[in-house]
């Protein structure tokens, strides 16, 4: 815990108050506090959070295109399905299932390399990866990076404002987060390159990265159906971009307590289910939370769980060469207790009533 209460570079206003209690910034805060850490003019150490901001500014026009110049509901359909199921469900099975939880194993870097690379690739692996140990570690806690309880913006700007690591780490906590990600394949900095840098990611390597994989994908759409498929696909993908950074918002109802008694069974921090993030991404967050380091979230029969059935998918292939699946745990130390309590408390309910019937009814005759 030492290690992830202060792995994080701390925003200027803080995680606590005077109190102890979460900092909750004015949204000036905020943004001055995202805008100067995007100044790699005033740092260069903030050329990662500058880097994922400014592929979404450069995704942009191409949407634009999209909408005023190859609109069409044919491809009105193809930006929504890649947009919200493609890349959301992408983002859990390669950021979230296996570069934060490692809840499956690759056969080789092969099958790495092809289910790193189905998509464009915008978010920064250590971005998400290291902050989001931190988050299950401090869920809902001063400290936890997207905290729902800080507002909409202490979410939406989180990536940029609490996100990146610290840049004052010590060589052997350094180290540690190498070895959160060298399972990721991702090319990170020595601790000397680490110090200029203050990244984990080498920027040659990862700029060289995104410039590789955006030109094979946009070649490969031309190839498909031309400029007009390409601007879809790419504007959808910073559209998503952008949608993506308001789940923990929501998914931590919006810092109040929104479970629900039979369905968020965790009840350890505020996370819930919510049917829209799992239906196109297999993100049913409550679960998720029960057991992070599951493969599978999308627990009961209706929880539809894209992300699980391309693991499983990959399995059959021989691609992964291990995972894990708590729905058997799930059950068993959720649901069916759960069953049998609502069973045993409306029989005792039924009881109840018939004892209350047969003491009023001489009353009545």
């Amino acid at each position: 815990m030492a290690f992830l209460n202060n792995v994080l570079e701390p925003p200027a206003y803080g995680w606590t108050d005077k109190n102890g209690d979460l900092a909750k910034p004015t949204k000036k805060q905020l943004f001055n506090e995202f805008f100067s850490r995007l100044n790699v003019f005033k740092d260069k150490k903030n050329w990662l959070s500058f880097m994922s901001w400014m592929m979404i500014v450069v995704l942009a026009p191409t949407l634009l295109i999209f909408i005023f110049k190859y609109f069409s509901i044919k491809l009105l359909i193809v930006a929504f399905v890649y947009s919200m199921i493609i890349m959301g469900t992408h983002g859990t099975i390669w950021h979230h299932r296996y570069c934060t939880h490692g809840a499956y194993k690759f056969s080789n870097g092969f099958w790495r390399f092809i289910t790193q690379n189905l998509t464009l690739k915008i978010i920064p692996e250590e971005i998400y990866a290291v902050s989001h140990h931190v988050h299950h570690a401090l869920s809902d806690k001063p400290g936890d990076p997207y905290n729902a309880s800080g507002g909409f913006l202490y979410c939406f700007l989180a990536d940029v404002n609490h996100q990146p690591i610290a840049r004052d780490l010590n060589e052997k906590d350094y180290n540690r987060c190498v070895r959160l990600m060298q399972h990721t394949g991702v090319k990170t900095n020595t601790y000397t390159q680490y110090q200029k840098w203050g990244t984990l990611a080498n920027p040659f390597y990862a700029l060289t990265g995104v410039a590789l994989n955006w030109g094979f994908w946009f070649l490969t759409c031309y190839l498909i159906g031309g400029f007009g498929l390409g601007c879809a696909i790419f504007g959808a993908a910073g559209f998503w971009a952008v949608g993506v950074r308001t789940f923990n918002y929501e998914g931590h109802g919006k810092g109040e307590d929104k479970r629900r008694d039979g369905i968020d069974f965790n009840r350890e921090d505020m996370s819930v289910n919510q049917v829209w993030p799992g239906i196109v991404a297999g993100e049913w967050h409550n679960n998720h939370h029960l057991y992070p380091n599951s493969a599978r979230s999308g627990f009961k029969p209706w929880q539809v769980d894209g992300a699980w059935y391309y693991i499983k998918f990959m399995s059959f292939i021989g691609g992964v060469s291990s995972y894990r699946d708590n729905k058997a745990e799930f059950y068993a130390d959720y649901y069916e207790p759960h069953k049998a309590s609502k069973t045993t408390s409306l029989h005792e309910g039924v009881i109840a009533f018939e004892a209350l019937e047969k003491d009023l009814l001489p009353k009545a005759v």
